[in-house]
């Protein structure tokens, strides 16, 4: 409720902070107590020592985009989910369908029913729920398909090879404002692109991904950054960057470390106005 509460108490032109959830619940591990009055009172001592940053609130436009978004992403898992039920369960009759997705996958299924009659209306039961959920996924894609058409900043970062409006639009909902950072290296890092550290004296690690921020969009410009290593045959420095990173550290860490760095050009590209310049993001 915080964004509808947020919203509804500034429109009443009250003062309202939001706090970090995460760094809220760490500052109130202090206490020996945990109770509902504690913790208020607690929260109260946290905004009057002023020991924390507040969070910026979206937009309720932002919201709407991003419900498409994530209903988009939900049918996407419901979709996959239901395929693989329907191949399960076809190996269970002794059925192996072959590969393939979408209409190709359909009729492979409906070729190789067997003649129970209770098994064929059970599979085309779910070929049709599976039908219905691509319907909708169509749908909603159209619709944040026209978004991206219609924002000039959308537009811009869709210049840059592999990055469509589904990730356009995304990285656009999750950052907003542009900014509100003062460096576009901090997008990386907001996005949870960065690797963790954990430093104490002599010892010194550097872990994985911290996996912060917007889980979608980072999934997203994951995969843009896989388009432009696997399947973009222009030649860019960035894609080359990429490549030789993979060659020597394994080309999963090479698509991560390419989503940080596209989440980076992105951000300069919306600040300063510009099409994707292949020269000027390799300098980047």
């Amino acid at each position: 409720m915080t964004v509808w509460l947020w919203h509804a108490l500034t429109e009443r032109e009250l003062p309202v902070v939001c706090l970090h959830a995460r760094h809220a619940a760490a500052a109130l591990k202090l206490q020996m107590n945990k109770t509902d009055r504690n913790d208020a009172f607690g929260l109260a001592r946290l905004v009057r020592s002023g020991w924390y940053r507040p969070v910026a609130v979206r937009s309720m436009e932002t919201h709407r985009l991003r419900a498409l978004l994530i209903t988009r992403d939900q049918l996407v898992g419901m979709s996959t989910a239901l395929i693989n039920k329907i191949r399960g369960l076809a190996k269970t009759f002794g059925i192996l369908v072959g590969p393939g997705k979408g209409g190709t996958f359909e009729r492979q299924v409906r070729a190789t029913l067997p003649d129970d009659p209770v098994v064929a209306a059970l599979f085309e039961s779910l070929l049709a729920m599976l039908g219905t959920l691509r319907e909708q996924q169509l749908a909603i894609a159209k619709q944040l398909g026209r978004v991206a058409r219609q924002s000039g900043a959308c537009r811009l970062m869709m210049t840059m090879p592999g990055v469509g409006p589904l990730t356009a639009v995304s990285f656009m909902a999750t950052i907003e404002d542009p900014h509100r950072f003062r460096r576009s290296q901090d997008v990386g890092a907001y996005l949870g692109l960065t690797p963790r550290r954990y430093q104490s004296g002599e010892v010194d690690i550097n872990g994985r991904i911290s996996k912060c921020g917007d889980r979608l969009t980072r999934k997203l410009l994951f995969e843009a950054a896989n388009v432009m290593l696997s399947r973009t045959s222009q030649a860019l420095p960035l894609k080359d960057w990429a490549a030789a990173i993979g060659r020597r550290s394994g080309f999963w860490k090479a698509r991560v470390a390419l989503a940080r760095k596209l989440a980076v050009i992105l951000h300069r590209m919306w600040i300063d106005g510009r099409a994707f310049d292949p020269k000027l993001a390799a300098m980047t």
